[in-house]
C-alpha cells in the first residue's frame, strides 16, 4: 500500500488507528466518587488541612500526547517506507539482467550497480530467479539463473572494463539461458551509446519470450572522446568527438603528459554549435613533442579520453645530404627533390648549409638527427666518414642512394651493406640484350613484407652488387631477374640502408610514384623502437606481451589476469578483453594499442522498436528509507515524556528548600569536572611517557623489512639492495606478504631488532666487525633474529678446487666471536624445503651451493642452547650461493648478474629459495606440526 511518497509493507495494521477512539474514552474514564462518612474527631483536622483533590479527568495535552504514542505504534507496526521506489524486477517467471559494463559505465558506475542491485532485490523478494550477464564477460562465463543472493555477490563484484560492449555474443547468451521460459522480464541497463548492428542484436534478443521490458540509460551524453593525433610539422593536432546528442557549444582542454605523468603541454578545443568533431592543436616545439606519451582530455576521466602515442606518433629529424649542386631552375632534376617531398609529412628535415662534405657531414651529426640520406655520394672525406660511422654504430640510421658517382668508387664496407661492382649496369637500350626490369614481390625477412610490389615500377639502370652467401638476408627489395633493389644490414646499434638506383626519376621510375614514399615512411619507422617490434627475427609479425593498460576510468594499470599477447599484423587488432586498450611490448619499445580509432563517432543508443511494454527507469541510487525505527524512537520519547508528566502531576519534582537544589547544581558541576580529568590525565600522560625515537620505531615495525649488512663497498652493497628488492617484488607476486623497502643498516650502530632476517654479504675487502658490533648481532640473534651469512664464493677457487677462499676466512673471523651453535646443510626433512615451496636444494646465483642451519638438538640438550631458536626458527645461516646476486634486478625489472651455470631455471629456484626462507622466519615450524595432526585427531575421537 502506498501514497504520496509514502508506502506500508503491512498496511492491515493501519486499522489499529481506527482503536484511537476507544483508546481516547479509556483515557478519561474515572472511577466513581467513593461515599464519604465524617468521623465525628476529625472535625477539627478536616478545618485545618487542605483535603486531597481527586482530578474528574485528566488534562488535555496528556490525553493528546498518549494517543500520539499510541499512533506512532501503529505506524510503526506498519513498516513505513519514504519514497518507495517501483517495483519493476518482480514480474514474469524469471528476471533476464543485461549490464553494460563498458567504459562509458565508469562514470556513475556506483549508481548503476545501486539500481541493478533494487532490480534483484524486488525479483528476490517475490521469489524469481536472476539471469544475470555483463556485455564486457567473456563467452565462458556463467549466467545463471541464480538465487537473489548469488546474483548480488556477482554484482558486487563487477567492475567496468575498459572495452566496448558485446551486445550480440551477450544477448545470444541470454537467448540460449531463457529458451524454453515463459514471460521473462528483461532488464536492459545500458551504456547510452549504440554498438554495430544494434538493431540486429535486439531483434535477436526480442524473439524470444519476452513478457516485459524495463530500459534505462544516461539521461544525457557528455563524454569526450579522442581518436586520433597527427604530429604534423608545427604542432600535434588531436582529434575529438563527442555525442551527437551534445549539441550545445562546448570547450575543453587536452593536456599532454611524458612517461612520468608529467604534463609538458596543453590545449584547448571547441566543439561548435551542432558539431561532434573537432581539433585542438598542440603547439610545443619539436623536441618537447618527442617526449609527448600520452594526450588527456581534463576531467574526463575515461578511456575514451586518453590517447597513448608510441614510436609512430613521433617525427624523427632527418638530415639530407647531396653531393651535386640543387639546380634551382630544374627543381625535378634535383638529387632531393622527391626525397624531401617524399619525407615531409613524417619527418622534420635538416640540410647542411655547405656543399663541403667534411663540413656538411659533422654539422648534420652534431644536429642529433635519427637518419642521414645521402643522395649519390661517392667517397667520404676521412674525418667525415669516421665521424659518420661512429654516429652509425650509436644507433644511426643511414639510407644512401646509388648514382653515378657512388657506381664509380672503390667499396666501403663500413658504409655499405653489400659489396658492389664497379659501374652500373644498363637494363634495355641498342647495346644490351636485356629488358627494363619491373620489381619482384618483396621478401618476406624485409621491411617492405605486407607492402604490395608496384607493378608500375620500371628499372633501367642500377648499381649491382657482388654476391654473397648472406645476399638474400641483405636484399629487402629485388627486381624481377632477382638483382637486389633495395639492400640492408646491422652496423652495430645502427642500420644501413641502399637503394641500387638514384632518388630521381633518370635510372627508374620509382622516386615518382606512390611506392617510393611508403618504402621511405617504412625505413624511417625501422629506424624506430616501434619499427623493430612490429615483426620478429624470422620475418612474421611480432607478439607483444601486455605492458600497461588503460583502466575504464582512464587511468594507466598494470595489466589485468586476462590481458593476452597482441599479435602485430598487417590490420590494427580491434579493442577486446583479452587485448585491452593501453601498452605492449617491454624494455625494446611499446606499441599503443588504442581504444578509439580515426573512425570512431558516438552515436546514442536507441530505444528498440517492439509491442512488448516497456518501462523506463533511471540511474539513481536507492532513495527510499525505512521509517519504522524512527518512530520507534519517537514513540520511545514520547513514553518517557508521559512519564516525566505522570512524576511532575504527582510532586516528585518538587524542591523543599533551596540548599537541595544547590547541592545538585553542585553535583552536575562535579561530575562535569571529573568526565573532563578523566579526558585530560590520559592525555597528559600519554605525552609524558613519549621519548625520543618513538616514532621512528612506530614507522620501522609498521611493515615487514628485510635488512642487509652495510659493507662499504658501493658495487657490493646495490647488489644487495637490488638483489632483496627482487626477493620483495617476486615475494609481493606469489604470496600474501608485501615487504617494505629493503633496510641498509650499521651493524654498529642501527637498531638491529626491527627484522626478522638480515643479509650479511661477506666481504674479505671491508674492515673487520669491531668487538662492540659482534656483540650487537650475538644479541640479536639470541632474542630470535635471524643473520643469514653469504659468501658469494662458491667457485672463488675454481671448480672442484680445495682450500678456503678470503671470504669463507673472514667469516670464520666473524663466528670465532658469536655463540654460534652446531651447523648442518639443510636436511631434505627440513621445514625450509616445505615452507612453501617444495625444495630440494637451495640455489643462488651459483649452483651447488649448500646451505647451512643450526642442527638439531635432543631435548634434553635444549637448555644448552648457545643461542635460543625462537619456535625453531635457526638464528644463522650460511651459503656461498650469492643469493643478492640472483635475486638483483635493474629498474625496468631485468636481472642484473647471470647465473652459473647458465641454467634458466636457477634465478627461479634462487627465488623460492628466498620466499621459503622467508615463510620459515616469519612462520616458524607450524609446517612441521603437522606432523602430530594423526594423533591429535585420535585424542579427539576422529
Amino acid at each position: 500500500m502506498s501514497f504520496l511518497s509514502l508506502a506500508f509493507a503491512q498496511p492491515l495494521i493501519l486499522y489499529g488507528l481506527l482503536a484511537l477512539p476507544v483508546i481516547w474514552w479509556l483515557l478519561r474514564l474515572t472511577p466513581p466518587r467513593p461515599q464519604i462518612e465524617v468521623f465525628p474527631p476529625l472535625q477539627i483536622l478536616a478545618r485545618v488541612l487542605k483535603p486531597e483533590e481527586t482530578p474528574h479527568k485528566s488534562p488535555w495535552w496528556l490525553t493528546l500526547l498518549r494517543l500520539t504514542l499510541a499512533a506512532l505504534v501503529i505506524l510503526a507496526l506498519a513498516d513505513p517506507v519514504f519514497r518507495p521506489a517501483k517495483n519493476v524486477g518482480s514480474g514474469g517467471s524469471v528476471l533476464a539482467l543485461i549490464i553494460d559494463n563498458s567504459w562509458p559505465a565508469a562514470r556513475e558506475w556506483d549508481k548503476r550497480q545501486a539500481t541493478a542491485e533494487r532490480l534483484i532485490n524486488d525479483a528476490g523478494d517475490s521469489g524469481i530467479p536472476v539471469i544475470l550477464a555483463l556485455t564486457t564477460d567473456a563467452e565462458n562465463v556463467e549466467i545463471g539463473p541464480f538465487a537473489a543472493e548469488a546474483a548480488r555477490d556477482r554484482l558486487r563484484a563487477a567492475m567496468p572494463r575498459p572495452v566496448p560492449a558485446d551486445r550480440h555474443m551477450t544477448y545470444a547468451k541470454i537467448v540460449d539461458a531463457i529458451d524454453g521460459l515463459s514471460d521473462t522480464t528483461l532488464a536492459l541497463l545500458t551504456d547510452g551509446l549504440a554498438g554495430p548492428d544494434d538493431e540486429g542484436a535486439f531483434a535477436q534478443l526480442l524473439a524470444s519470450n519476452i513478457g516485459r521490458i524495463v530500459w534505462a540509460a544516461p539521461r544525457s551524453l557528455d563524454t569526450i572522446g579522442l581518436t586520433s593525433a597527427d604530429n604534423q610539422p608545427k604542432a600535434m593536432i588531436v582529434k575529438a568527438i563527442r555525442p551527437t546528442s551534445d549539441t550545445p557549444p562546448r570547450q575543453f582542454t587536452v593536456h599532454a603528459l611524458d612517461d612520468k605523468g608529467r604534463r609538458i603541454g596543453e590545449a584547448t578545443g571547441l566543439f561548435g554549435a551542432g558539431v561532434s568533431e573537432t581539433t585542438a592543436e598542440l603547439k610545443v616545439p619539436f623536441e618537447l613533442r618527442n617526449d609527448f606519451d600520452s594526450i588527456v582530455v581534463e576531467g574526463e576521466n575515461l578511456a575514451s579520453a586518453v590517447h597513448l602515442l608510441d614510436e609512430n606518433s613521433r617525427r624523427r629529424r632527418v638530415g639530407l645530404i647531396s653531393a651535386s649542386e640543387a639546380d634551382q631552375s630544374q627543381p625535378l632534376l634535383s638529387p632531393l627533390y622527391y626525397i624531401r617531398n617524399a619525407l615531409l609529412p613524417f619527418a622534420d628535415l635538416i640540410e647542411a648549409e655547405t656543399s663541403d662534405l667534411a663540413k656538411a657531414v659533422p654539422e648534420l651529426i652534431d644536429d642529433k638527427p635519427a637518419i642521414v640520406v645521402m643522395a649519390d655520394v661517392g667517397t667520404l672525406p676521412q674525418e667525415a666518414r669516421t665521424k659518420l660511422i661512429d654516429w652509425i654504430e650509436s644507433g644511426g640510421t643511414l639510407i644512401r642512394f646509388a648514382g653515378p658517382r657512388l657506381a664509380a668508387a672503390e667499396n666501403d664496407d663500413d658504409l655499405l651493406p653489400v659489396r658492389l661492382r664497379l659501374g652500373e649496369r644498363a637494363l634495355g637500350g641498342t647495346l644490351s640484350w636485356t629488358e627494363p626490369q619491373p620489381v619482384a614481390e618483396f621478401p618476406a625477412q624485409g621491411p617492405f613484407f605486407d607492402l604490395a610490389a608496384p607493378r608500375d615500377v620500371v628499372v633501367r639502370r642500377q648499381v649491382l652488387a657482388e654476391p654473397t652467401p648472406d645476399i638474400v638476408e641483405r636484399t629487402w627489395a629485388s627486381l624481377a631477374d632477382g638483382t637486389p633493389l633495395v639492400t640492408g644490414a646491422k652496423r652495430g646499434e645502427g642500420t644501413l640502408v641502399l637503394f641500387h638506383v638514384p632518388p630521381e626519376a633518370t635510372w627508374s621510375n620509382l622516386p615518382i610514384t606512390g611506392s617510393f614514399v611508403e618504402m621511405l615512411h617504412r625505413v624511417v619507422q625501422f629506424s624506430r623502437n616501434q619499427g623493430r617490434l612490429e615483426q620478429s627475427a624470422d620475418g612474421k609479425p611480432a607478439t607483444l606481451a601486455p605492458y600497461r593498460m588503460i583502466s575504464a576510468d582512464g587511468a594507466l594499470i598494470p595489466p589485468p589476469p586476462d590481458a593476452r599477447p597482441l599479435v602485430l599484423g598487417s590490420e590494427i587488432p580491434p579493442v577486446t578483453i583479452t587485448n585491452p586498450p593501453g601498452f605492449y611490448g617491454g624494455g625494446e619499445g611499446v606499441v599503443a594499442h588504442n581504444l578509439l580509432d580515426a573512425s570512431a563517432r558516438f552515436e546514442p543508443i536507441a530505444r528498440p522498436g517492439t509491442n512488448v511494454p516497456i518501462t523506463e527507469i533511471r540511474y539513481a541510487f536507492d532513495e527510499q528509507r525505512d521509517l519504522k525505527g524512527w518512530l520507534i524512537a519517537l514513540a520511545i520519547l514520547l513514553l518517557a515524556l508521559d512519564s516525566l508528566a505522570v512524576f511532575w502531576l504527582g510532586g516528585v519534582f518538587a524542591w523543599r528548600s533551596a540548599a537541595k537544589a544547590g547541592r545538585a547544581s553542585a553535583t552536575v558541576a562535579a561530575m562535569v569536572a571529573l568526565g573532563a580529568g578523566l579526558y585530560v590525565i590520559p592525555a597528559l600522560a600519554q605525552n609524558t611517557d613519549a621519548k625520543p625515537g618513538d616514532a621512528e620505531a612506530i614507522e620501522a615495525i609498521s611493515l615487514t623489512r628485510i635488512a642487509y649488512v652495510l659493507t662499504g663497498d658501493s658495487a657490493v652493497d646495490s647488489i644487495s639492495r637490488a638483489g632483496i628488492s627482487g626477493l620483495n617484488r617476486f615475494l609481493i607476486e606469489k604470496t600474501a606478504l608485501e615487504p617494505g623497502e629493503p633496510a641498509g643498516v650499521d651493524i654498529a650502530v642501527d637498531e638491529l631488532s626491527f627484522y626478522p632476517l638480515i643479509y650479511w654479504p661477506v666481504d674479505p675487502a671491508a674492515p673487520m666487525p669491531s668487538a662492540a658490533a659482534i656483540a650487537r648481532v650475538d644479541a640479536y640473534m639470541q632474542q630470535g633474529g635471524t643473520v643469514l651469512f653469504d659468501t658469494r664464493d662458491q667457485y672463488a677457487n675454481g671448480f672442484g678446487a680445495l682450500g678456503a677462499s678470503p671470504a669463507t676466512l673472514r667469516l670464520r673471523e666473524i663466528l670465532a666471536s658469536l655463540n654460534v651453535p652446531p651447523l648442518e646443510p639443510v636436511p631434505p626433512d627440513h621445514v625450509l624445503t616445505k615452507s612453501f615451496y617444495i625444495l630440494r636444494q637451495f640455489p643462488g646465483r651459483y649452483a651447488d651451493a649448500p646451505l647451512w642451519v643450526e642442527a638439531s638438538l635432543d631435548a634434553e640438550n635444549s637448555e644448552n642452547r648457545p643461542v635460543r631458536t625462537g619456535d625453531g626458527v635457526s638464528s644463522i645461516m650460511i651459503t656461498a650461493a650469492d643469493f643478492a646476486g640472483a635475486w638483483a634486478i635493474d629498474q625496468s625489472g631485468r636481472p642484473m648478474l647471470p647465473t652459473v651455470p647458465g641454467n634458466p631455471l636457477q634465478r627461479v629456484y634462487a627465488y623460492r629459495s628466498g620466499v621459503n626462507i622467508m615463510m620459515y622466519m616469519l612462520t616458524g615450524n607450524y609446517k612441521s606440526d603437522q606432523v602430530h595432526l594423526p594423533i591429535l585427531l585420535e585424542r579427539l575421537g576422529q
